[in-house]
């Protein structure tokens, strides 16, 4: 199934490359994008167990989606994944 999820503290291709290598490594998740513009994440996974890992990564990343509450903690981990995938090769 695909589905797309709309998050915070998408700022950049930093943050999309970020975001896309890590949610690409899940089991079961494939076919993922990111749509900055939109602040859109984008993936096809098998179950809603899936989709739930893949939110809970997000957030984790510092990318909380648009439903859950959008810390201090979370802009300051997702600045710290924008740098990291701006410095990614």
């Amino acid at each position: 199934m695909k589905e797309s999820v709309i998050v915070q503290n998408l700022k950049c291709g930093g943050c999309a490359k970020t975001i896309t290598s890590r949610i690409s490594e899940l089991e079961n998740i494939s076919d993922v994008s990111v749509d900055v513009e939109t602040s859109t994440v984008s993936f096809v996974h098998s179950n809603m167990n899936d989709a739930l890992v893949v939110k809970d990564r997000l957030k984790s990343l510092g990318y909380p989606s648009i439903d859950d509450k959008n810390s201090v903690a979370a802009k300051a981990i997702s600045f710290v994944s924008c740098a990291t995938g701006k410095l990614a090769k």
